[in-house]
């Protein structure tokens, strides 16, 4: 009886174990790329293509990118405060969810002791600005171009003499970057750190996630990294980019002009809104494809071993493996479905703040004001979608954007400026193959 039971202990052992060794061994497979979606809103009967995601309560991928190119008006709560009606409006090339001209403006100024506040804008001819009244705006960097009426229209005060234009980003693909696992992003982090000279020392930053009343995890959306969760970002978008309130941003900056209660963004029949529609789409989209003539060609492959050689690749990471699927993240309100979950992604960042002599010095999370000067390191995949380079959108060429890079990756700008012409134009056209 005792063999016996040894036995099938034995068995269920090595049963158990054959399943751990099958599931470790599961290889990581490439996630699915393409500009394949569609302008529904021009199109209103194509079909769309997701990366195969499939998420509570159903398949509402069609739905999910009607509602991310809805535009808005003030009946549905538009402004007052507002720079765009529709996501699409700013992530729209060469489909919805890529990045576009648009800048978006942030602006603030140094107190006494050299702190980094946020602008006090009064509307409506007010004299003074008190935070907390409808005529003055307060709390946040971020200064709107548009208003519904003329009386909430902002303008920049004299005393606000920290002024920075910051792009808008492409969002294809950020499901994956969501399901990048925190200690993934931090391994980054650790192992720069470790680098000989230490000049390259990018830096994660823990980030409240809106929907799990405060909790952190490492921030990776947006460019000071403010955002990691994409339900946190499309929130707050939603919010700062359109002036609609919702759930998890209940309150507008003024009330001057409104004519609609707060939170606006109000669940639909299958129990969305708006802001879980638009986190949905993301985490729907496929990857930023590679230019199917340049990447294989001689000069590009050339040009991606000197993109490596002279260190670029140290902060733009080529390659980067998802958690695996049914890990919980976002503080356990999201859970890596399938379709994102064990992925091999390319997105040529780090995804980590870093002081490259670019930076805004607007400080966006409170508790970080050494970020004042970092910016992220910017996803390099869809860059031959992009005419104008860098946060500002001031770069007009390649070359230049390289050579705007000093602080921590000054060395690396410098051995580009050393390769020959030759050189300098494979490295490029390596840059236009992504």
């Amino acid at each position: 009886m005792i063999r016996t039971g040894v036995s099938f202990l034995l068995l269920l052992c090595a049963a158990i174990c054959m399943t751990l060794v099958g599931v470790a061994q599961d290889a990581p497979t490439e996630a699915p790329a393409g500009f394949e979606t569609p302008t529904l809103v021009q199109n209103p009967g194509s079909q769309s293509h997701s990366n195969g995601i499939v998420q509570p309560p159903g398949d509402t991928y069609v739905l999910d990118q009607q509602t991310y190119e809805q535009e808005n008006d003030p009946s549905t709560g538009l402004g007052p405060l507002y720079n765009a009606r529709a996501c699409s409006d700013c992530h729209q090339n060469p489909v919805s969810g890529g990045a576009s001209q648009f800048t978006e403006l942030r602006v603030g100024h140094l107190d006494a002791n050299g702190v980094f506040q946020n602008p006090l804008v009064s509307i409506a001819d007010s004299p003074t600005c008190v935070p907390g009244t409808p005529t003055c705006i307060s709390g946040r960097s971020i200064v709107n171009d548009r208003a519904v009426v003329p009386e909430a229209q902002e303008h920049i005060p004299a005393t606000e003499n920290i002024r920075a234009l910051r792009a808008t980003l492409i969002t294809l693909g950020d499901g994956f970057v969501e399901a990048i696992d925190d200690a993934t992003l931090k391994g980054f982090e650790a192992s720069q750190k470790a680098l000989p000279g230490g000049h390259i020392h990018g830096e994660a930053i823990e980030v409240p996630i809106f929907e799990a009343s405060g909790q952190t995890r490492v921030g990776r959306f947006g460019w000071k990294d403010q955002h990691g969760s994409l339900l946190s970002f499309a929130a707050d978008a939603y919010l700062n980019e359109m002036g609609i309130t919702n759930r998890l941003r209940p309150h507008d900056t003024t009330t001057i002009g409104k004519s609609t209660p707060d939170p606006e963004d109000t669940p639909d029949n299958l129990n969305l809104a708006a802001i879980d529609h638009f986190a949905q789409f993301i985490r729907g989209t496929k990857v930023p494809p590679r230019d199917p003539v340049l990447t294989g060609t001689p000069d590009a492959l050339a040009g991606q071993a000197l993109f490596e050689r002279i260190g670029c690749k140290i902060c733009h990471v080529e390659t980067i493996v998802t958690a695996p699927a049914g890990t919980a993240i976002n503080e356990g309100n999201y859970t890596v479905p399938d379709a994102l979950g064990n992925k091999i992604i390319h997105p040529f960042s780090d995804y980590l703040l870093h002081d490259v002599g670019t930076g805004d010095g607007i400080v966006q999370t409170a508790a970080f004001p050494e970020t004042a000067p970092k910016l992220r390191t910017a996803p390099l995949w869809g860059l031959r979608m992009r005419p104008r380079y860098m946060h500002d959108l001031k770069s007009l060429s390649l070359e230049n954007a390289i050579g705007r890079h000093r602080g921590e990756a000054e060395e690396v700008a410098d051995r580009f400026q050393e390769l020959s012409a030759a050189q300098k134009q494979q490295l490029i056209t390596f840059l236009n193959s992504l």
